[in-house]
């Protein structure tokens, strides 16, 4: 092995866009340490992907050179393309053959022998929890689960050198677990990983972190170098008798602060200096720095949006007055069948007003079909399902139109540009005339997306296609939204932004309900179920779901270690490989 398994020298890269040229990578100098797991971040538009395809020898370079297992992708594309494992962001399965069928192409494809295939396809299998679905066309399995087969193909041989690219987008936290520990079994035989990903905590598991911004390096370290230059500057702020949600509204607009968020145990300052910015009433508390806020640091947090929402309930108090307590969903023994195979498997719970309500789940633990029944766009199978009043079984299109509905991957039209989306969209929701312009006139205002008129929606970044989703969902002022997995594969910065978004709506009286694999977006959510298998396992606060999952291992359990552990309890004898 040479001395680094990749080294980019003075390497930049752009790419033709209409008459202009994007510089996507500038002047790119750094290298990798054998052996180590690298992660790669930044936010979107930071040349992430477009690194790791100049590393595969997919991209040639405009300048400098690339260096791969000491051979140059210029010169020797094949032979790197031969050396290395890629997996890029979209993977391409082949659905119409099984999860046994895809993972022996691939092997063939790879070059292995029959006995070393069937080896390493058990161990992979058992890792990923994929075992007992072998003989499932790859076109019927649930996304996350699409994802684990796209990992498991491009691991079939281990490499000396591994590039992922946000192989974790749309898995379940146990699944990214079950990554995890196949990552550190390559890294203890010697393997190098590059891995790109939108996780903080996964960048916290990382040797080293390189984080790009606007195609050029803006810092490569290990965690603990990007924490030192925070320490003294993270608080954990708490206040009682009144919301985390209003809390955090109030810290993120005083002066000093630099970012807040909500956690499990409070609100998370970063402040601009090492005092604490406190007013009477607020207990702070010194925390110890993470790489989130010296990302946040470094990039800056996105500003609050000024959302025109009607004003919320003043932070001083929570909110108390009757209509917040009003039901406006309300599911009661709610089936779904597929044929034999029951999805949903008579659930019951409700939502109030204004509440943020997250729906929790492995995949496949019928989140998205329960989605869509709420929806009025999949029929129930039995049950009651009442929305703002009307049965959803019986009169959807009355329904519908109090609905915004942002579906896993957006449901844009990718060939139209953002305007014609918009313009369809408000259309097809029934604005006419001037009361159409007001709201066009809006959505492009309050989600900056002037600039993005006359841009094709593929064209788009995935930041800058949430923002257009959520614009489109929202142009006819539904009291009600959901949102299906929004923040899937969407960089840092624009999910703090999307928070922001959710936030002002709920304070504004909009009912928002979501479902996310995201454990630290869950604590925004006043309540939560969780599902598995079909059923709902656990319901109540964020709070109260972590008080469901202590035991002596785990005396205060974070939300990430809570839904592993109440899941893999309950579907211990189900996700045991075969």
């Amino acid at each position: 092995m040479t001395d680094t398994p990749l080294r980019f020298s003075q390497v930049s890269k752009s790419f033709a866009r209409g008459k202009d040229r994007v510089q996507a990578l500038i002047n790119l100098d750094l290298h990798l340490s054998p052996g180590s797991i690298t992660g790669l971040l930044g936010p979107d538009g930071a040349g992430k992907t477009t690194l790791m395809r100049l590393a595969t020898g997919l991209l040639i370079p405009d300048s400098g050179t690339i260096s791969v297992l000491g051979a140059d992708t210029r010169r020797q594309a094949t032979r790197v393309q031969a050396a290395i494992g890629y997996m890029p962001q979209r993977f391409g399965l082949y659905e119409d053959l099984t999860v046994q069928e895809n993972l022996d192409l691939y092997a063939d494809l790879q070059g292995l022998t029959p006995v070393a295939a069937a080896s390493r396809q058990r161990e992979l299998l058992k890792l990923t929890a994929l075992g007992p679905f072998g003989a499932r066309r790859a076109g019927a399995l649930s996304g996350g689960m699409k994802q684990k087969l796209g990992v498991a193909c491009a691991l079939l041989r281990a490499p000396q050198l591994l590039l992922l690219d946000e192989p974790t987008v749309g898995v379940d936290p146990i699944a990214r677990r079950e990554l995890w520990e196949i990552i550190q079994g390559l890294k203890e035989q010697g393997v190098t990983v590059l891995m790109s990903t939108a996780y903080f905590d996964e960048a916290e598991r990382c040797d080293e972190i390189i984080l790009l911004h606007q195609g050029k390096l803006l810092q490569k370290d290990s965690p603990a170098a990007f924490h030192q230059p925070l320490n003294g500057r993270c608080f954990l702020v708490t206040q009682a008798a009144v919301s985390k949600r209003h809390l955090r509204e109030t810290l993120q607009h005083r002066a000093g602060v630099q970012d807040a968020r909500i956690l499990a145990e409070g609100v998370r300052v970063l402040c601009r200096d090492t005092r604490p910015h406190a007013v009477a009433g607020e207990n702070w508390q010194v925390a110890a720095p993470a790489f989130e806020d010296a990302f946040v640091d470094l990039l800056g947090a996105p500003e609050d949006p000024d959302t025109e929402i009607i004003p919320g309930p003043p932070p001083a108090a929570l909110p108390t007055d009757r209509e917040a307590e009003t039901t406006v969903v309300e599911v009661r023994d709610l089936c779904k069948f597929y044929g034999k195979f029951e999805a949903v498997k008579g659930n019951t719970f409700t939502v109030r007003k204004s509440e943020i309500f997250g729906l929790l789940g492995a995949n496949g633990a019928g989140k998205t079909t329960t989605f869509r029944m709420l929806c009025g766009l999949l029929p129930a199978s039995s049950g009651t399902l009442r929305i703002a009043g009307v049965d959803m079984r019986h009169a959807t299109a009355q329904a519908r139109g109090r609905i915004g509905y942002v579906a896993q991957k957006f449901a844009l039209y990718g060939n139209l540009r953002a305007d014609q989306n918009l313009a369809f969209f408000s259309a097809a929701y029934g604005l006419r005339g001037k009361a159409r312009q007001t709201r066009l006139d809006w959505a492009r205002r309050e989600f900056q997306l002037a600039d993005y008129r006359d841009v094709n929606v593929d064209d788009l970044p995935l930041g800058i296609k949430q923002r257009l989703a959520l614009a489109c969902a929202l142009l006819h002022e539904p009291p009600i939204l959901f949102l299906d997995e929004p923040t899937s594969g969407v960089d840092p910065l624009a999910r703090r932004e999307f928070w922001q978004r959710i936030n002002a709506l709920a304070e504004g009286g909009v009912t928002v309900l979501i479902t996310t694999h995201f454990m630290d977006e869950a604590e925004y959510c006043d309540q939560l179920v969780l599902m598995s298998l079909g059923e709902v396992l656990a319901q109540g606060s964020p709070q109260e779901i972590r008080e469901q999952a202590k035991d002596a291992a785990h005396p205060e359990p974070s939300m990430e270690e809570a839904f592993i552990h109440l899941i893999q309890e309950h579907e211990s004898q189900t996700r045991r490989a075969s």
